[in-house]
Order: C-alpha cells, then structure tokens, then sequence
C-alpha cells in the first residue's frame, strides 16, 4: 500500500498542505516497514517519529485556530487528542509483539490513515478555508 498526498488532501494552506505531505510520507515509511517485514526496531522508531511529527503539526494547526479564532477549535482539538491517543495505544501494541504484525498494519490504517485523511478532507480543509476567507489570502 503507498499513501501519497493527492489533490483531494489539499487545504489550501501552505503550511498545513507542506506538514500533512510530511506526516503521509512518514506513514508511508511506517507501513512499508511493517510490510517489508523490518525489524522491530526500525517500526518503532518511525512510530516515536510520527508522534513527535504528529505533536508539532497539531500544536500549529491550534495555535493558527486561535490567532483567527476559529469556531470549531475545541472540537478540533478533541480529535487531535484522539489521534495522539490512538498513536499511543499503537505504539504499546508494536512494544507487544514481536514485530508489526498483520493486525497491527490494520490497526494502523484504521486508526492513522483513514483517521488523518477523513480529518483532512473534513476538519482541516474547514479550517483553512476559514483561514483564507479571515485573511483574505
């Protein structure tokens, strides 16, 4: 499975369009560690990379919801909480098992991919065109 950023991800907005391309393509890697059947390891550190990652954009996509006040911020940050929390439950399931198993790959593109690209094309494609319409840009 490759997971590309495509046209039906797009904002709008340069800088979450430039970090959501960051975050797939660090997924990306994620799944074809797991699917190559890299060692453990190496899926690990990729997950504690994606969370990092993951901490960094939301904290810029919430500080971007304040400076322009956006009326669905709190329900916003609900989901991101989600998201951190379903990245957390898969890195205890990953430290589990002897490496990425089956299940944890479709833990994975259930509860990251199709999370973050229904997020995107829902919440986040909101978001910016609030942003553009508040700025005019």
């Amino acid at each position: 499975m490759k997971l590309e950023f495509d046209k039906s991800l797009v904002t709008g907005n340069d800088m979450i369009d430039a970090q959501h391309k960051e975050l797939i393509g660090k997924i990306d890697r994620l799944l074809t560690y797991c699917e190559n059947g890299e060692e453990k390891v190496k899926a690990i550190k990729m997950l504690d990379y994606l969370a990092e990652y993951t901490d960094f954009h939301f904290g810029e996509e919430e500080k971007l919801q304040e400076e322009v006040s956006f009326p669905g911020m709190e329900e916003h940050k609900k989901k991101h909480a989600e998201f951190k929390k379903a990245v957390e439950e898969l890195h205890d399931m990953l430290e589990e098992e002897e490496g990425p198993t089956d299940a944890f790959v479709d833990a994975v593109k259930k509860n990251v991919v199709d999370w973050l690209f229904d997020h995107i094309k829902q919440m986040d494609q909101a978001l910016a065109a609030f942003v553009q319409k508040e700025s005019g840009k």
